[in-house]
């Protein structure tokens, strides 16, 4: 079972066992799926919604089209690791007062951090697009959204862990592991997106398509907020 296969497993010190297993158990065991032939299309292989979705789903389908999927992909992942960086860009980047000058050169050093090939200058035309739309400040998210239209393309699915602390590459990778095994992961291969949000205080939230399973603190504070508020 995969509550026992986890169970015998040592843990990082100060990260509860009891959580590790919570989230492990709550994913249903399941058998392997036969991985599906991969198809070169154009068209973006999920939905996505929001502005960033739109954005991202027209860079996929002009770099499909451009038969630069690959060299766009490693550019706005480089960008992303920018962004990690960097806590400041997001808020230069959506400043009201830029002008039409400082966004050009915001382009064109953003433009030189990613370096690299650009086939058809996908990247270098998106880049020019947002800043002409006043859009620089969902390249961030964009940057997020294609990684997940291009993950799907090849057969993946995304498990994102949300943690209060940066959790060590063995704990992740037990987690891979556990889910890899269950009726989520739909026989594809993981890819896994660790994030950190404080807010949550502790615990964990995993989250592999449309699963969410919520163990942070906060959110048994909340409910337990609730219960309270309910009784009076």
């Amino acid at each position: 079972m995969l509550f026992n296969q986890l169970k015998s497993v040592p843990l990082r010190p100060g990260l509860s066992g009891r959580l590790i297993r919570q989230a492990t158990a709550a994913i249903p065991h399941a058998r392997a799926y036969a991985q599906p032939a991969a198809q070169q299309d154009t068209k973006p292989p999920i939905a996505l919604f929001g502005v960033d979705g739109t954005y991202a789903s027209a860079l996929y389908t002009a770099a499909a089209k451009s038969s630069s999927l690959e060299s766009t992909s490693k550019a706005l992942a480089t960008l992303s690791d920018i962004f990690k960086r960097d806590p400041k860009l997001p808020v230069m980047l959506t400043a009201p007062s830029l002008s039409p000058g400082d966004k050009n050169q915001i382009v064109q050093e953003l433009q030189r951090q990613v370096g690299g090939p650009d086939k058809g200058d996908t990247v270098r035309n998106f880049l020019k697009v947002l800043a002409e739309n006043n859009r620089l400040g969902i390249l961030e998210g964009v940057c997020e959204k294609f990684s997940t239209l291009v993950g799907a393309a090849r057969g993946e699915v995304e498990l994102t862990v949300t943690s209060a602390s940066k959790l060590d590459p063995k704990t992740l990778q037990r987690l891979e592991t556990a889910v890899a095994k269950s009726e989520y992961s739909q026989g594809k291969k993981l890819k896994v997106v660790s994030k950190v949000n404080s807010d949550i205080v502790g615990g964990l939230i995993v989250e592999i398509g449309d699963r969410t399973i919520d163990l942070s603190v906060a959110a048994k504070i909340s409910r337990m907020n609730k219960l309270l508020t309910d009784s009076l």
